[in-house]
């Protein structure tokens, strides 16, 4: 089975990293452009949730108009497992509002690997234990 449009978009920015120093990568402020917000023109600004909307934007899927990883569990549908291409959220740090979000690419009996962004400040592959896990949505139009 071909994967999700939507995956297939993010996967074509593996690699995009932020600039060290004064400068930004447009490519980073681009996503948050697209995700509605064009006024943010650093890569300093947490963009795991820029990079998500912008994703979806740019395949014409609703986006959650927030920058906030846990507005994703509000959006689209619930599933229950983590298939490939599904969005999951996931609890960072001890505050209620803090969060990381990112796209599924494969889950084990502990941790989801998934490709996001801003993660070690880049869109990468990265694993994240199970147990932080606050849900799993796909996209209602789908």
């Amino acid at each position: 089975m071909a994967d999700p449009v939507w995956l297939r978009e993010a996967e074509r920015h593996l690699g995009t990293r932020e600039w060290p120093g004064r400068r930004h990568n447009p490519s980073v402020v681009t996503f948050f452009a697209k995700a509605g917000f064009a006024g943010i023109r650093d890569d300093e600004t947490p963009w795991c949730a820029a990079f998500v909307n912008a994703v979806l934007a740019n395949i014409h899927l609703p986006t959650t108009g927030k920058l906030t990883a846990r507005s994703f569990l509000n959006w689209g549908k619930p599933i229950s497992s983590a298939e490939r291409g599904a969005i999951a959220v996931f609890r960072r740090g001890l505050s209620t509002w803090q969060g990381h979000v990112g796209f599924v690419l494969e889950a084990d009996a502990t941790h989801i690997i998934l490709l996001g962004g801003n993660q070690s400040n880049a869109v990468t592959k990265a694993g994240y234990p199970r147990s932080k896990l606050l849900g799993l949505r796909w996209p209602s139009a789908s």
